[in-house]
């Protein structure tokens, strides 16, 4: 490699590079020049796409708008007029603050602004391509500010072949704005996209918000969430435990306004619906948490889309209890007027946990992935277990002579877990060993199996099983895009997927240790770790998750009824997995109740 003299680079290709991690597609440009306008205070903002946002992005608002002086310091880098000294970046009450994200913009697009300062009589224009600023020009304009984009990455067009096609884009621009719109459902908003308008939003509360970009259902299926503490406030939607998704594609968490992705909250909440959800299905919300600035770091990741709690143990705690009470509390409880009012809703009573006519089947909402609520379809498939109990064993037990056979129960010592009796509400299995009976939840216990499992397969690659028949679902947009984008990523993990269109996902794979799972839930499932966890750091800082998740959707279901013969495989196979004690979740997968156990609780001997 040649070497050459250490020297300053030139400004435009500093903003190139700044790009790179700033602005990586058209989605993210929108995401930072609507910020801007949010923190111009601006009460409407419309915004025009092409071509997925890679044509044309322009973002018009009716801010405060930027003076003529300044447009040139608007497009130039580090330069902002929201913080002002380093004590500043430790209580950051707006969206943006770096003043880099329109230099980036700038560098790799066609870039127009024109603004009109609050007060003032003319508007002005400036415009920059190819690192070349053109002089400040007059404008006709109303009060704010217009931001044009067009041809992202036209010059740097080794960037640009990284961008996807127009639908994928398209789908990650209105993914932005969703968030953006939900976090400010004060603002009013419009989308359109090739001519047609996608959303026309007006200003107003919460509820309403909700209702318009995710469906009227969500709200009428969530339990109303309000706890405040030491200064914290949450308050927001938590889809009931029944009516919950598969695959977890709504969860919008926001701290002060912005949406984030943090680690912290995205496991208190999981901790929150643990003992409530059912397996297939993962916590849908949308939440709005509120605290001192001081109190969490958001200079902590390029997009701002992460952040870091001074004290994220007691935010930790505060979120999961605030939620465990909102689903555990019935609707007579719901609170009748604070998380109203503050929600925008009218009425504060709520329907039952669950479905009055059938706990298990929520009724089906007709439309777009977004708004629809989701389907569960109860299905059983056979299970690979084929290892044989002793037959003259079980015709004593079962036969006339029940006592000498109990007394005498064979090979004890190699099976600490005995031989199954009989499986409890198709959830336990009931089994006898030399120190008495033993209880063991059949679902935790096979997902602890099949985890380690997978993690044995897996040495960079977990074989593929093709599916004989397709399974096909409909998808969410974002759904398409990340099978799209992260292709690599699925095959590695076992998976093999395809796109049909804007809206439906084939699965003509799925891993070979899983050949049993419903293909389209374990999808879903996976679909939405990727989409959490980040493309290929998916693989590595958060494979045992991934594993995790697949494992519980390859795990034998609550409900469905096992032969003699099975229960007793997987008493085998727990006896021969490490760490089979606990499931994947920390909870105890059997327990042992002693024959002097036993005697307490009838009082044997006394």
């Amino acid at each position: 490699m040649t070497m050459h003299a250490i020297r300053a680079l030139p400004d435009l290709l500093i903003n190139q590079i700044a790009a790179g991690e700033v602005v990586e597609r058209p989605a993210a440009a929108l995401k930072e020049v609507l910020e801007n306008s949010l923190d111009a205070g601006a009460t409407q903002i419309d915004v025009d796409l092409a071509g997925g946002g890679i044509k044309r992005l322009r973002v018009a608002d009716n801010g405060a708008g930027i003076e003529r002086e300044d447009l040139a310091l608007a497009v130039a880098r580090h330069a902002t007029s929201k913080i002002a000294a380093v004590t500043d970046l430790e209580a950051i009450a707006t969206l943006g603050f770096r003043g880099e994200a329109l230099a980036s913009i700038a560098a790799v697009s066609r870039f127009a602004l024109a603004s009109r300062a609050n007060g003032r009589p003319h508007a002005w224009r400036i415009e920059v391509e190819g690192g070349t600023v053109s002089p400040v020009a007059p404008a006709a304009l109303a009060t704010g500010t217009t931001v044009t984009v067009e041809e992202l990455y036209f010059n740097t067009p080794a960037r640009r072949k990284f961008l996807r096609t127009e639908g994928t884009e398209w789908a990650h621009c209105d993914e932005a704005f969703r968030r953006i719109a939900l976090g400010h459902p004060e603002k009013g908003l419009t989308l359109q996209h090739n001519g047609r308008v996608a959303h026309r939003l007006v200003a107003g509360g919460r509820r309403a918000r909700v209702e318009a970009l995710l469906s009227d259902a969500f709200v009428i299926h969530a339990a109303l969430v309000d706890a405040e503490a030491g200064g914290v406030r949450l308050t927001g939607f938590a889809v009931r435990p029944a009516f919950a998704a598969q695959g977890g594609t709504t969860q919008y968490a926001f701290v002060n306004g912005r949406f984030v992705r943090d680690r912290v909250l995205s496991h208190a909440l999981r901790e929150a619906y643990r003992d409530v959800l059912h397996h297939d299905r993962m916590p849908t919300y949308v939440l709005w948490l509120e605290l001192d600035p001081r109190r969490v770091d958001v200079n902590v990741h390029p997009q701002k889309i992460e952040v870091r709690f001074r004290d994220s143990s007691a935010i930790h705690q505060f979120v999961r209890h605030a939620v465990e009470r909102a689903l555990a509390t019935t609707a007579a409880e719901q609170p009748a007027v604070s998380a109203a009012e503050r929600l925008g809703v009218a009425a504060a009573r709520l329907p039952p946990r669950v479905p009055a006519h059938d706990a298990f089947a929520p009724d089906v909402v007709a439309g777009p992935p977004h708004s629809a609520l989701p389907v569960w379809t109860p299905g059983q498939r056979g299970l690979d277990f084929a290892v044989a109990e002793p037959a003259s064993f079980y015709a004593k037990l079962f036969g006339p002579r029940l006592a000498t056979a109990l007394s005498a129960l064979p090979n004890e010592d190699a099976h600490p877990l005995g031989f199954a009796l009989a499986q409890l509400h198709g959830i336990y299995i009931l089994s006898q060993n030399r120190d008495g009976l033993v209880l063991v939840d059949m679902h935790a216990a096979h997902e602890r199996i099949v985890y380690e499992r997978l993690k044995s397969a897996f040495d960079g690659r977990v074989p593929v099983q093709p599916l004989l028949v397709p399974a096909t679902f409909a998808a969410a947009p974002l759904e398409v895009a990340t099978v799209e984008e992260h292709g690599a990523e699925l095959e590695s993990l076992g998976f093999a997927m395809s796109s049909l269109g804007p809206g439906t996902v084939a699965v003509r794979g799925i891993p070979a240790p899983l050949a049993d799972a419903d293909p389209a839930a374990l999808a879903r499932a996976v679909l939405h770790d990727i989409r959490e966890f980040g493309g290929s750091r998916a693989l590595d800082a958060y494979r045992d998750e991934l594993l995790s998740t697949m494992a519980c959707h390859g795990a034998v279901r609550a409900n469905r009824s096992l032969t003699v013969p099975e229960m007793n495989a997987l008493l085998r196979d727990m006896e021969a997995t490490e760490r089979a004690s606990q499931c994947n979740h920390g909870r105890p997968t059997w327990y042992q109740l002693s024959l002097p156990d036993l005697d307490r609780l009838f009082m044997r001997g006394r």
